[in-house]
């Protein structure tokens, strides 16, 4: 079942010759939270795998998403029901909020210090990096996608369409990022990471001790606290994220220190992504049953599951050195659900769930095969150590 050769031989010979390049340049993670980091990985015993910390921050952030789920499936918890008058109680105790913040805070770190701990005891290669940022695909989305929880859907929110704009926004600076490396060859860490991750923290906490209730505020004028958190994501992206991306690929041409792509070729990762977005918000524009707004989890869970395989795969190819994928596999199967929801609108509900379900087999069938491949090509183990490396000094 797990043994499809999504790889071919030339993924395998360009991961062999893959050289980790990465250029961290926040305060915050300099000056913070890697001297954090370097103390605290050095309680950890080695026999720990780095891939362990990595998958197990990432089961934080699922835990995250299942209990928001399960307390408020429809993101009316916080307000905004319709038919329901807001009498001062929510459906999500406030406790749930307090342990999401340090499950998020726990994510973050054994995020930070997984990649420490492989070069502490000597195991860094490209599998650990594949499989921390193949994760990171998943968590880029999955954050926002808990935090509507603690805003809702009432006046003091932002509508559906635009909570799903705003995940776009978000996924697609972690895109732009790897797009920026399959030409440079360079991983530019942006400043906007730590920020988020501490701000995810600090929201469900503060939520946790007061409260949703403290968010259902103007900051000036009528402008509520979501909406200047709205404004501040998206300018997040179109004025550091993408402007600093696209200078970093120009510079790489000047300076001869990049792929030095044609343009069609350059261009050719953003294809995919590009597509999948236009699908999914025609779809959500144009449905008969509106299930952007009836079916908001299910919908953005799909956009997400869909984001992050394509996403993954062009990490493996940047990292592999190989041309990335114009369109991506799931894109056929969208199509076909979203002309059934058009002509038989009876039936959109159903090709909603089974897409999503069918998106996330094969998005599981695509990582775990991959993972599978690259420990059989370099003869190692994802999750525990060798007896060899245990007892290697620290560097």
């Amino acid at each position: 079942m797990f043994n499809y050769k999504y790889l071919t031989e030339s993924h395998l010979k360009g991961f062999d010759n893959y050289k980790y390049r990465a250029v961290d340049t926040s305060p915050l993670s300099k000056y913070v939270m890697h001297p954090t980091w370097n103390i605290t990985v050095k309680f950890l015993p080695r026999s720990v795998a780095p891939n362990l910390l990595t998958f197990l921050g990432f089961v934080c952030v699922v835990a995250v998403a299942a209990a928001t789920w399960c307390y408020d499936h429809d993101w009316y918890a916080s307000g905004g029901r319709p038919g329901h008058r807001y009498d001062g109680r929510y459906e999500i105790p406030n406790y749930v909020y307090t342990i999401s913040s340090v499950l998020i805070f726990l994510a973050y770190n054994l995020d930070g210090i997984d990649g420490k701990q492989a070069r502490r005891i000597g195991v860094s290669g490209p599998l650990g990096e594949m499989f921390d940022h193949g994760l990171d695909s998943n968590i880029v989305f999955l954050i926002p996608f808990c935090l509507f929880s603690i805003f809702g859907r009432d006046e003091f929110s932002v509508p559906i369409f635009r909570g799903y704009l705003i995940v776009a926004s978000v996924v697609l600076n972690f895109y732009i990022t790897h797009c920026e490396k399959y030409n440079t060859g360079v991983l530019y860490l942006p400043w906007g990471y730590d920020v988020a991750m501490w701000a995810a923290v600090l929201l469900f906490l503060v939520a946790g001790v007061n409260g949703p209730v403290c968010y259902k505020v103007h900051v000036f004028g009528d402008v509520t606290f979501a909406q200047l958190l709205e404004v501040a994501i998206h300018a997040t992206g179109l004025f550091t994220t993408l402007p600093v991306s696209i200078y970093n690929v120009l510079l790489s041409y000047k300076d001869r220190s990049g792929k030095c792509y044609t343009l069609m070729e350059a261009v050719r990762p953003l294809w995919s992504i590009t597509s999948m977005i236009a699908v999914m918000t025609y779809w959500g524009v144009m449905s008969p049953n509106n299930i952007m707004e009836n079916h908001a989890r299910v919908f953005l869970l799909l956009f997400g599951t869909q984001f992050s395989n394509i996403a993954s795969r062009l990490i493996v190819a940047e990292m592999s050195d190989q041309r990335c994928e114009l369109f991506n596999r799931l894109l056929v199967p969208s199509l076909a659900a979203v002309a059934i929801s058009m002509y038989q609108p009876q039936l959109e509900v159903y090709a909603l769930h089974t897409l999503l379900i069918a998106s996330l087999l094969a998005h599981v069938h695509y990582g775990v095969c991959v993972v599978r491949q690259m420990c059989d090509h370099f003869n190692v183990s994802c999750f525990t150590v060798q007896q060899k490396n245990r007892g290697k000094s620290n560097n």
